[in-house]
């Protein structure tokens, strides 16, 4: 009741249904900062939990006996799954993680489509054309995202390769592929003939598969986000299919900041999106660097005593993680690190590239997993100002992210990438395991500067050594 009137069951699911969708938009809102990011997840899990309880007061679902028990125990059978992967999964898995849920949303807005195309049919149900082109697009959208999210998966995973897999005739196949897309789409629309759509998922399928081969697993997380798109539109058009409005928009707002997502990686790394996607990059090595302290050039190296002196009586230091980093776990040594050079009167921030890692965000969270101060976080704008007047730029696991190549030397791969300006600190140090180079495959001329000094080792190792050196220094 409402102001003495009675409300239909209808109207409440609407109005659930609204304050989910202004949930969703809330938790996108906090999870643009590292800040606010748990708040957000906490709020748009929450709506998605109303909304799914909501859901079931639909009355084809309370009266739908056996179909209602099978939707509680498909959804058991997924908790039971999700959770432990989800708590269990390392951070630098978890774009593959995200890969392979992902997938799995393509997938079932896929089957949800089919689902709908077949119900109608049994009922001899004459759907008008624009239901049936929703019906194709929510499976040809799905089923290329559920293949090309379960390669990618495979590519991160290192179950394959993660460099480009080409071959000859390759883009006349991708033509060949599309082009029957199209026509099958095209026969489907106007007759309606289920067999035809069951060819276009296989279709799709095979294109989410070729799309995907010629990515190289650096580019990876540029696809990811892509295709988190694509699922998105997918889920959208499965809205469409169902007359759900909280699918439509919920799936309107994964399809758009995933775009808007992807385009910013894509700006991150300099590079248009059709470079990304086409351009096989990352398929040549080109490195001279051999394996630790077998290098053509001559290097720098120094002790952990030797630089925890220098960090010690530092003004100013710069901590510059990559996936070295989070490949050692080491975000609570170098926590500790700066806990103990600002103990000593050291300013201390920790510069911040937009691919630092595997995912966007991706340091951000792992330094927030060992507790530090979000005022030492900066991202790549906000720190470059402050390179030149630092002392120490400590570079943990990164490389192509700090490489001047990026800026100095056009033809190179990564020429026009922004980059962290470590290179205009007083002093470098780098700590790596050895001298192979980056996903680029090219040499960090950074490396061999006479400013820079090296300290080979596993990060966590390392970095443990310079907290025992500045607390002795």
């Amino acid at each position: 009741m409402i102001l003495g009137l009675a409300v239909p069951l209808a109207t409440w699911r609407d109005l659930v249904y609204l304050f989910a969708i202004i949930g969703f938009t809330i938790a996108l809102k906090g999870l643009s900062s590292p800040r606010h990011a748990r708040q957000g997840n906490l709020v748009g899990a929450g709506a998605a939990i109303v909304a799914i309880g909501m859901t079931f007061s639909l009355p084809e679902l309370r009266h739908s006996g056996v179909n209602l028990v099978l939707a509680f125990v498909a959804m058991a059978v997924g908790v039971v799954i999700a959770v432990p992967a989800a708590r269990m999964v390392k951070m630098t898995a978890m774009p593959q993680m995200v890969a392979i849920f992902n997938g799995v949303g393509g997938g079932a807005a896929a089957l949800i489509s089919v689902v709908e195309l077949l119900h109608w049919h049994r009922t001899a149900a004459q759907p008008a054309v624009y239901q049936i082109a929703e019906v194709l697009l929510g499976v040809l959208i799905g089923c290329m995202s559920f293949a090309g999210s379960a390669i990618a998966f495979a590519k991160l995973q290192e179950l394959m390769t993660g460099r480009p897999i080409t071959y000859g005739g390759q883009q006349a196949i991708n033509a060949v592929v599309g082009v029957a897309i199209l026509g099958v789409f095209v026969a489907a629309l106007v007759t309606g003939t289920i067999s035809l759509v069951w060819a276009m998922a296989i279709l799709a399928l095979g294109l989410g598969v070729i799309f995907t081969l010629p990515i190289g697993g650096a580019d990876v997380p540029v696809l990811i986000s892509l295709l988190n798109a694509f699922t998105g539109l997918a889920v959208a058009a499965s809205g469409f299919t169902l007359g759900n409005d909280l699918l439509i928009v919920a799936g309107t707002l994964v399809g758009a900041s995933g775009i808007l997502l992807t385009r910013l990686m894509s700006q991150a790394m300099g590079r248009s999106l059709p470079n990304i996607l086409f351009s096989a990059f990352g398929s040549v090595i080109t490195a001279t660097g051999g394996a630790e302290g077998e290098t053509a050039r001559p290097v720098r190296s120094g002790t952990a005593e030797d630089i925890g002196v220098l960090l010690a009586y530092a003004r100013k230091v710069a901590i510059v993680p990559g996936y070295g980093l989070a490949v050692a776990q080491a975000q609570h040594t170098a926590r500790e690190l700066a806990d103990a050079l600002t103990a000593r009167g050291v300013e201390v921030f920790y510069a911040i590239h937009p691919v630092a890692g595997r995912m966007p965000g991706h340091m951000n969270v792992l330094l927030a997993e060992a507790n530090v101060p979000y005022e030492q976080l900066k991202e790549m704008d906000e720190a470059n100002p402050e390179m030149p007047t630092t002392d120490v730029a400590l570079v943990v696991g990164a490389n192509d992210t700090v490489n001047p190549a990026a800026q100095n030397t056009p033809g190179s791969p990564i020429y026009g990438m922004p980059i962290v300006h470590a290179d205009q600190a007083e002093n470098v140090i780098f700590l790596k395991r050895s001298m192979r180079p980056g996903f680029a495959g090219i040499d960090n001329e950074l490396l061999y500067d006479s400013k820079t000094t090296m300290l080979f080792g596993d990060a966590k190792d390392s970095l443990q050594k310079l907290v025992a050196a500045v607390e002795s220094a």
